[in-house]
């Protein structure tokens, strides 16, 4: 059943390639698969209003169809228009195997797969929706849907063991159905400290602690600008820089203190990182964060919140700090971080870890082994 190449067809299908980990993750996939052994395609919705577009940003000329109505935020009428348009390409390319990523694509992904009739449907989790985002009737309701959607689905992928962990004790498929593939990155050589300081406007003395994300509620960034304020007195070198925008960007801004730097989205985080002495994830909820895999890879040390898979990446003591989500807390390990003669030893540290762990060539190895066992199962 694989095309008269000898190919499987592959059909990718994310909601959106706003800036974030999933994007990162299918652009590598795209970018990377074998193109003698797989035929490979792309649909996605467009970004939201505040989002920064990763295509545009990071990936230009990336492959892909854009399918209206497909973005983020659930709408009756757009998630019908995008469902046809979903079944009439998935129809007319004939795919062996649908892959959804993130959950909009993922519950209109693997219905148009179903009425397409294609053979396998593959779906990652990069996070989950259970805790965080929504009131609990919600959340009720996101559990019931992807409990039915997993028992349609023949590989349900999480970006780490934790994130799996989750799903399972929610009910949501079952273990041998899982496959735990981490994220894999690449980043251009970075530049000098000194030269990404001047790149981006920063002071050459100064201690540079870096929070990039989306600004949204469940990164809760406030805490970020709290944490700055409350050491602005004992740190008084130190600069607090905010790299992202979103909804919460002008309220933000607006109560910041005067040590906090907003730098917008940028599509160069090698120069970002390449500037920071240390990263600070403050989210109450994460599946497998792509910004401190890039900080680790440019050697820098994290302070993190310890939920979804964190743990994963931030090896606690080791090349960086974990902590409760709750500023004080987050506060404190900033400060230990900022005083510890260790700082430096930490940064290779997580260097060293996240080389090994989260390289695009095994993201894309482990991808293409799952394929071809599920193809295999399926007599493709």
């Amino acid at each position: 059943m694989t095309d008269r190449a000898g190919r499987l067809r592959v059909l990718r299908v994310i909601a959106r390639m706003n800036v974030g980990g999933p994007a990162l993750q299918v652009t590598g996939l795209v970018e990377g698969m074998d193109t003698a052994r797989f035929d490979h395609r792309l649909l996605t919705g467009s970004v939201g209003p505040g989002e920064a577009d990763y295509v545009s940003l990071r990936a230009p000329g990336l492959p892909l169809t854009t399918i209206q109505g497909l973005g983020r935020s659930p709408k009756p009428l757009d998630d019908a228009r995008a469902l046809r348009q979903l079944v009439r390409e998935m129809r007319a390319f004939r795919p062996h195997i649908v892959h959804t990523h993130t959950a909009k694509a993922g519950v209109l992904g693997r219905v148009a797969a179903k009425v397409a009739g294609v053979p396998a449907l593959v779906h990652t989790f990069h996070g989950h929706l259970l805790h965080g985002y929504f009131s609990p009737p919600i959340t009720k309701a996101v559990i019931q849907t992807e409990r039915a959607l997993a028992r349609r689905t023949d590989r349900l992928v999480s970006v780490g063991s934790r994130v799996r962990d989750d799903l399972l004790a929610a009910g949501i498929g079952r273990s041998e159905q899982y496959a735990v593939v981490a994220p894999g990155i690449w980043l251009p050589p970075p530049p000098t400290r000194a030269e990404a300081r001047v790149t981006l406007g920063l002071p050459l003395d100064a201690v540079v602690v870096v929070f990039v994300a989306r600004l949204t509620t469940i990164k809760r960034p406030e805490r970020f600008l709290e944490l700055a304020r409350r050491l602005q007195s004992d740190h008084p070198d130190a600069a607090f820089v905010v790299v992202g925008e979103g909804d919460l960007l002008a309220e933000l801004q607006t109560g910041a203190p005067s040590n906090v730097r907003f730098l917008g989205w940028r599509g160069d985080v090698e120069v970002v990182y390449a500037a920071s002495d240390l990263v600070v994830l403050t989210s109450d909820n994460e599946g497998m964060p792509v910004s401190l895999i890039e900080a680790a890879l440019c050697g820098v040390p994290a302070v993190a919140t310890a939920v979804g898979s964190v743990g994963e990446v931030v090896l606690d003591g080791r090349s960086g700090w974990l902590c409760p989500p709750d500023v004080t807390a987050l506060t404190a390990a900033v400060d230990a971080a900022l005083t510890s003669t260790a700082l430096p030893a930490f940064g290779d540290a997580a260097r060293s870890h996240t080389a090994a762990a989260f390289g695009r060539a095994r993201l894309v190895a482990d991808t293409e082994r799952l394929y071809e066992e599920l193809a295999a199962e399926k007599g493709l």
